[in-house]
């Protein structure tokens, strides 16, 4: 297999983003500490930076937006009342969603902040400019209810269409321990987050440093029986020439939503490339349904 041109391409782009970020610190340092001196424009603009880039790159149909999923409990479709039971529910305010609005309509809209119903919803992240341990229980579980809202409530499982891809991105971390390495301590606060009844589709597909190290969920073989009903969770280092792995593997995540057969099946372009690069397997949590 080639692909070194969109390796060579992704891995400059991500290199852009990172020196744009550095010239934000440049111009605004804090004296004391790492980052820019307002902490709270320094994740603000960091944010706004992996929006920019993401938009650039995704179909036009899709937008890159922020604010709440509202799930009404209304009647979908022409006559479905399968949430006839249920009660109006929103998340949290969400760094970024990814949405299709092509196809679906929007709540309300301020500027780039809206409200929106979680058909059209095809991704959800949390972002952070500096990726630190406390925050990964609170950020997952803030991932697995929008993920929830967004559940198609179909009763046939089968015939449920694919959740949004979740992910958890950062451009600089914070996880030392000596005690024990990152990537077993995170797995560890995700086993525990999920357990072994979740469903697959609720459970984080990335969380990484983009300018260091990601981990990623690998999604299980076609023929799924009780015996390979897992997700395997995955860890890679990356070096200066393979920066671009974790936001390919992001754009992928986004793209393997929005052309999955259980959304409309429109065939998915040749647009990314992964160098072959041996990631450490760090578990394996089972799941009680694929969505």
């Amino acid at each position: 297999m080639d692909g070194q041109r969109l390796q060579a391409f992704w891995n400059q782009e991500v290199k852009s983003l990172l020196a744009v970020y550095k010239q934000f610190e440049t111009l605004l340092p804090n004296p004391n500490a790492a980052g820019a001196e307002h902490r709270g424009e320094d994740g603000r603009y960091v944010e706004t930076l992996v929006r920019a880039y993401l938009q650039k790159y995704l179909p036009k149909d899709l937008e890159v937006l922020t604010g709440f999923i509202l799930r009404p409990a209304v009647k979908l479709g022409n006559n479905d009342r399968s949430r006839s039971g249920e009660q109006d529910l929103h998340t949290t305010q969400l760094d970024i969603i990814v949405y299709d609005s092509g196809i679906y309509p929007v709540f309300q809209r301020m500027v780039d902040t809206v409200i929106v119903p979680p058909e059209g919803v095809v991704a959800v992240l949390s972002i952070k400019k500096t990726l630190r341990d406390a925050e990964i229980v609170a950020e997952c579980n803030a991932l697995l209810d929008a993920s929830k809202a967004c559940r198609c409530d179909d009763s046939n499982v089968e015939a449920r269409r694919r959740g949004p891809f979740l992910a958890l991105v950062a451009t600089d971390s914070d996880l030392a321990d000596k005690r024990e390495k990152k990537e077993k301590k995170l797995f560890e606060k995700l086993k525990i987050l999920y357990g072994s009844n979740s469903v697959f589709d609720d459970m984080v597909g990335f969380i990484g440093d983009l300018s260091a190290w990601h981990v990623f969920k690998t999604r299980p073989p076609l023929n799924l029986t009780p015996k390979n009903s897992f997700a395997k969770y995955m860890y890679v280092e990356l070096n200066d020439s393979e920066l671009h792995q974790g936001f390919q593997f992001i754009l992928s995540g986004i793209l393997s939503v929005y052309y999955d057969k259980t959304r409309g099946g429109v065939k998915r372009p040749g647009y990314t490339a992964f160098a072959p690069k041996p990631a450490t397997e760090i578990g394996k949590i089972y799941f009680s349904s694929l969505r």
